[in-house]
């Protein structure tokens, strides 16, 4: 069974700079990540291909990176950066992300909501409603769904009998997990090209890895021009630094939200107790009254005793057996 938490061989918040000479950059993170697909290099390029060809199950002949900050279409419409834009040459287009931890959100509403503005800024305009498919694809470092085993899931949007609307709009879910559960089960099962991206992913930075990392990059040529740019980015201490940055900015952010909802949790600790004291003299002053009442006191006398309104003293005791 693997731990919650599927770290780097040289986690960020350690490393300012390269801790040794064949030490390797992780593309578990994002400044990693994103630059193995969108240098403008043959090897960026081959490395992109490769990845999306192993997704979609066809071969990716041509792609472009594109800005990957979409069109906003109004200002109330949210700001959006994705990890990897590409477009093929047909005109689908993709949206790559790459999500190290579980955060404090619904990651398939994010993915829904990136896919639709994907859809939007795709759709013609023509007389006909028109669009090429996009396609969301989300690497997770961790089981969006518990204990789900699938190394991938494609959604598509389906009615309740399970027929599918359209293809248009696409989100894959790629699971780090399973596929490295699925490796350690059985590792000398031929694995498929998803397989071998997703553990190349994982333990590119592994040194008890590198046998099987070799053997990958033997049979996929776009994993060899990824590893290529791993150790190139890897001889620069600023790289080690970025990604030192981007953790610490991280983990502040944590900081931040964790003392938030402390504070609201005290406050809403505090609010409560206030609330339980006004409760509690509430309910002493319908004991008092009652009390009073049984033992013959006026209405009037109860009202200036206990500092409530006769209309609220007529209301406590009208129950009461006894008459006055």
């Amino acid at each position: 069974m693997e731990i919650t938490i599927f770290e780097a061989q040289y986690p960020a918040e350690l490393y300012t700079a390269r801790p040794n000479k064949t030490a390797l950059l992780s593309p578990l993170y994002d400044s990693t990540f994103k630059t193995i697909f969108t240098q403008e290099t043959e090897e960026s390029n081959l490395a992109l291909k490769s990845f999306l060809s192993a997704v979609l199950g066809r071969q990716i002949i041509s792609v472009t990176v594109k800005n990957n900050e979409p069109v906003k279409e109004t200002t109330k419409q949210k700001n959006m950066t994705f990890d990897v834009s590409v477009e093929f040459n047909d005109g689908e287009l993709v949206d790559i992300e790459l999500q190290s931890h579980k955060e404090d959100y619904d990651y398939g509403m994010r993915a829904e909501i990136q896919a639709a503005r994907l859809l939007t800024n795709n759709a013609r305009r023509k007389k006909k409603w028109e669009s090429q498919k996009v396609y969301q694809i989300s690497i997770l470092n961790f089981q969006y769904k518990n204990d789900d085993n699938k190394e991938m899931r494609w959604y598509n949007m389906t009615d309740s009998s399970g027929g599918k609307l359209d293809d248009r709009l696409n989100i894959i879910f790629i699971d780090l997990v399973s596929i490295r559960k699925q490796y350690q089960k059985s590792p000398e099962k031929e694995l498929s090209p998803l397989e071998k991206w997703g553990l190349f992913f994982s333990y590119v930075d592994h040194e008890n890895q590198k046998d099987l990392i070799k053997k990958i990059v033997k049979t996929e040529e776009g994993i060899m021009a990824a590893e290529k740019i791993v150790k190139e980015m890897s001889k620069a201490d600023n790289n080690w630094y970025v990604q030192n940055s981007i953790w610490v900015a991280k983990r502040d952010e944590y900081t931040r939200k964790a003392l938030a909802r402390e504070k609201g949790l005290a406050e809403g600790r505090a609010e409560g107790k206030a609330q339980g004291l006004v409760e509690g003299a509430k309910k002493q002053i319908i004991e008092d009254a009652k009390s009073f009442y049984a033992n013959g006191a006026s209405i009037e006398l109860i009202a200036n005793s206990l500092k409530i309104t006769l209309d609220e003293v007529k209301e406590i005791v009208k129950d009461s057996s006894i008459k006055h």
